[in-house]
């Protein structure tokens, strides 16, 4: 049997009155990886890292720096990155509580925003992507390694890509780009799903398609939780007055907006029809209750006659008087019962086809 996966709830792990800034690492958290991508139109470099302290500034000396770590459960290592390049530590810390909503805060020196990503591979969760968009530098930080950003690694790999002709910003799109069009295939795997379970529901009642039901409203709600904040992070980055994203790329991120809304009109679609298949579900029992109720009734009904004609012939009236059952001294007179029970039974099954009620049972 198939377990129900349990809701996640937020977690509060920062301690009652501790001072603002404080880094508490989730106990489910992975050891970091850290990436980086230094280029700028005619050069790329690609580095992997086992700790920022090997993070020289030669590789940090391009147009455009991009560091990527995946895994929160070492906190020096995130310390040590908001040192290197002025993050705020309040930044930090909701880079660490990975409970966070969708949002843009601006700073003097930077951008922080904070995104949903579908990561397919660890049980299709929406984690918290976390961005810092500065002065030729932009820092991403995952729960979990994933391929939500393969996609821009890609493009950069390319030498003629377009990513390499413009700035962080046009960087910071391309990533938030990619986390929202990581959601089409699993809002599209998601349709499928519905459709299958509709088909289920529609053609037999099956006993756990009420759980399934309710498993795949759980789904939408997580999916609407993570995308729906997103159309005001969108929002706001479109209408941030900071020097830190160009005119050209807000043009780039209304078409993430548009994206955003397109995603939630699939969730809302979606949470109608999983909503509408619990009460096909209950329509469908109630019909084939209806039915079998029919079934046994026509049962009944021929077996009403049929016990009448049985009792009438068990009553041993004497047959002294002639009056007094002479069936039962005939010879045939048991022929005969059974052949009226059959003619009786036979009779009403015949009625109830030229009626249909036989057809529609069946």
């Amino acid at each position: 049997m198939q377990r129900r996966r349990k809701l996640k709830t937020p977690k509060r792990r920062t301690p009652i009155g501790a001072p603002p800034g404080t880094l508490i690492p989730d106990p489910s958290s992975v050891a970091p990886t850290i990436s980086l991508f230094g280029y700028d139109q005619d050069r790329l470099i690609e580095k992997s890292f086992a700790a920022v302290d090997e993070i020289t500034d030669a590789d940090c000396a391009h147009k455009v720096t991009w560091v990527n770590v995946d895994g929160l459960a070492d906190i020096p290592t995130i310390q040590r990155l908001g040192e290197r390049f002025g993050l705020h530590s309040l930044a930090l810390e909701d880079v660490v509580n990975v409970h966070q909503r969708p949002k843009v805060e601006e700073f003097d020196d930077h951008l922080f925003i904070v995104t949903r990503a579908f990561n397919e591979q660890h049980h299709g969760v929406a984690e918290q992507v976390s961005v810092f968009l500065g002065k030729g530098f932009v820092l991403t930080f995952q729960e979990r390694p994933g391929g939500a950003f393969d996609p821009v690694r890609n493009q950069l790999r390319r030498a003629n890509g377009r990513i390499r002709e413009f700035a962080a910003d046009y960087l910071t799109y391309a990533l938030l780009d990619a986390v929202t069009d990581g959601f089409f295939p699993a809002l599209e795997t998601t349709g499928e799903s519905i459709a299958h379970l509709e088909d289920r529901v529609v053609m037999r009642v099956d006993a756990r398609a009420m759980s399934d039901i309710h498993d795949m409203k759980r789904d939408l709600l997580d999916l609407r939780r993570a995308i729906w904040p997103q159309r005001e992070m969108f929002n706001a980055l479109i209408r941030s007055e900071t020097g830190f994203i160009t005119s050209e790329t807000k043009i780039y991120l209304r078409d993430c907006y548009d994206h955003t809304i397109q995603l939630i009109d699939m969730v809302e679609t979606y949470r109608e029809i999983a909503s509408g298949l619990v009460d096909i579900y209950l329509s469908s029992l109630s019909n084939r209750m209806n039915e079998i109720m029919k079934l046994l009734t026509m049962i009944a009904t021929i077996f009403i006659p049929l016990g009448f004609i049985a009792g009438l012939y068990g009553m041993n009236f004497d047959r002294s008087f002639p009056w007094n059952m002479p069936e039962l001294g005939w010879r045939y007179g048991y022929p005969m019962a059974l052949g009226l029970m059959v003619a009786v039974a036979v009779s009403l099954l015949f009625y109830f086809k030229r009626k249909g009620w036989l057809h529609a049972s069946s």
